[in-house]
């Protein structure tokens, strides 16, 4: 079994967790995010040096932040978006595990495959972790097999996590516990029941893509036997400083 590499796992990463539309222009990728948050509203390259002035004409006509996705190994675009004033924001670790290896069965009613759309509950856990109506959106745009996955600890819901398959890797967006019920092994009993639902429907790899500051969940993913496989960072353009931030 050939692991993925970084550039199949964003891949499938866009096609779980998609934009709204897709815009190309000449050196660029440009996504439409609807509000959907940074991964479905960056820009991405398609050449080594592609023009920074039209990927920010093209933003602004969709009402975006100049947003980019720096990708493993595009350093030139890095320097240059550097030299342009953009600032690194968010760097990623993409994890990746064998579905075999995660789908150790949870305990009882802890973890549960639901049906998309999720439920209403699913969605009240995810509004208080700040994933709305517009992540929903996103979800509801993946193609493919899907599931929302609904966490319980002391007989009450707990956390939710939203899973899909793009080829044999399935992608797990979206994992939050209710903020009282943290350290109770929900987040845990998810996983396990993503791989479970994965492997049920012919994935091989289960992934998920972190931010390096989310330190209890790069401990989780760790803990779990996941690897990183690689990484990637956003950059945004600086706000020009006012009068008064020049002094």
């Amino acid at each position: 079994m050939t692991e993925p590499d970084a550039a199949e796992l964003l891949a499938a990463g866009e096609a779980t967790w998609p934009a709204a539309r897709r815009l190309d222009i000449p050196g660029w990728r440009i996504r439409d995010g609807a509000g959907g948050g940074q991964r479905v509203s960056s820009a991405t390259a398609l050449g080594r040096a592609p023009s920074v002035p039209a990927m920010e004409a093209a933003q602004a006509r969709l009402g975006q932040v100049p947003l980019v996705m720096v990708r493993p190994d595009e350093t030139t675009l890095d320097a240059a978006l550097d030299a342009a004033g953009y600032r690194i924001k968010d760097p990623v670790t993409i994890y990746l595990a064998p579905v075999a290896a995660l789908a150790e069965a949870p305990p009882p009613v802890s973890a549960f495959h639901v049906a998309c759309p999720p439920l209403r509950i699913q969605e009240e856990i995810w509004a208080e972790g700040g994933i709305g109506p517009d992540r929903l959106a996103v979800m509801a745009r993946a193609q493919g097999p899907k599931a929302a996955l609904l966490g319980r600890t002391a007989d009450q819901p707990s956390g939710a996590a939203f899973v899909a398959i793009h080829g044999n890797i399935a992608m797990l967006h979206a994992l939050e516990v209710t903020p009282q019920l943290r350290r109770s092994g929900t987040a845990r009993h998810l996983m396990r029941g993503a791989a479970i639902w994965a492997g049920s429907r012919g994935a091989a790899w289960l992934s998920v893509l972190v931010t390096r500051e989310n330190a209890p969940a790069n401990a989780l993913y760790a803990k779990l036997g996941m690897w990183a496989v690689g990484s990637y960072h956003y950059r945004v353009k600086q706000p020009v400083p006012s009068k008064e931030e020049k002094q």
